[in-house]
């Protein structure tokens, strides 16, 4: 009994000093706060990871200006350790450049596929869709650069990416109080995540500008098909990079290498290449193993980084291994041979 009189002693003494030293501040995360206060050292940062407080100028010679209360920051801006919006000013790394360029690549291999998968005719009129889709993929992905900070110039202005989270914000909106949550949903990875659906939406006004009139003109309407497939193909990719971009950010690079060997290999056994003298055979199987090749390279660089340049450098001599391998064993692998042998 005793012992709970202490305890509801110390209580009450807490509970006084509370009210007569600690009603001083009280933080509210849903308060605007002064900068003196803030200078003062008495505000406490706002809570969650991507939360902050815009500032708030009160004078056109911006030396009255106040905080706003915790929100999300800004497009083009992240809260630092005070948790005070500041404009984003990092240089993407090499990573960053080289995801957005696999997501315009990607596109850009789906349009090469499909032109050539209704093509019925073997004839050189393809290749006018070929440099169509590639200059639609091109400019789109050159305008959307332009109309980025900073704006006019193809350089970017970045927020850095730091953690997985940064790509799904929405689901890391603080409750401060268990009861009242905080929604902070930002772009904290900008401009990564919003330029791959400008580079999209570019390159499906592009396409629907110039691939008609080349399919009818040149190619006696054997496009039309092709262009269906991209009005499927991209807002499927949209789908995907809107739900799914921070796990491709993290393993495009292993998602590269896997695809290109696995359609290596898939090319190889469909066109019936066994020899290099049927490799070189046909121009068409040349410019694909070259694509394959580059493709391939990319994905070692973007592994890689290029961290350890004259290291990581070298490992592109690896990059015909896979077609080497796959001629030399062929031999060893033809069905007929092996039914042959059983028998």
């Amino acid at each position: 009994m005793a012992g709970m009189k202490a305890e509801f002693l110390v209580y009450l003494l807490m509970l006084i000093w509370v009210q007569s030293n600690g009603s001083k501040y009280v933080y509210d995360p849903l308060k605007p706060i002064t900068s003196p206060e803030l200078i003062d050292g008495n505000i406490s940062t706002c809570p969650g990871l991507y939360c902050g407080r815009i500032t708030v100028y009160n004078d056109s010679n911006h030396n009255d200006f106040t905080f706003s209360q915790c929100g999300p920051c800004p497009r083009g801006e992240s809260a630092d350790k005070m948790s005070i919006c500041q404009p984003c000013g990092d240089t993407p790394s090499l990573y960053d450049w080289l995801y957005l360029g696999f997501m315009v690549i990607l596109s850009l291999t789906l349009h090469f596929f499909f032109i050539d998968y209704f093509f019925k005719e073997d004839n050189k009129t393809v290749i006018a869709l070929h440099v169509s889709a590639f200059f639609e993929c091109f400019l789109a992905a050159i305008i959307s650069l332009l109309i980025v900070q900073p704006v006019g110039k193809l350089d970017l202005y970045s927020c850095g990416v730091r953690r997985l989270s940064d790509w799904y914000t929405m689901m890391k909106n603080p409750k401060p109080d268990y009861t009242t949550q905080l929604h902070c949903t930002q772009e904290a990875v900008y401009p990564l995540y919003t330029l791959i659906f400008l580079s999209y939406t570019f390159q499906l006004i592009f396409m629907m500008l110039f691939r008609p009139f080349l399919s009818v003109k040149l190619c006696k309407n054997q496009g039309k098909n092709s262009i269906y497939a991209a009005l499927y193909f991209l807002p499927i990719l949209v789908v995907i990079h809107a739900v799914c971009a921070g796990l491709i950010y993290y393993s495009y690079p292993h998602i590269i290498i896997i695809v290109s060997l696995v359609t290596h290999a898939v090319h190889f056994s469909r066109t019936e290449i066994n020899t290099p003298k049927q490799l070189l055979s046909k121009k068409r199987n040349v410019i694909i193993l070259i694509a394959h090749w580059l493709i391939h390279g990319y994905g070692i660089i973007a592994i890689t980084r290029l961290q350890n340049p004259t290291v990581h450098a070298s490992l592109l001599i690896l990059v015909p291994i896979p077609a080497i391998f796959f001629i030399a064993t062929a031999q060893f692998t033809e069905p007929n041979k092996i039914s042959d042998y059983e028998s």
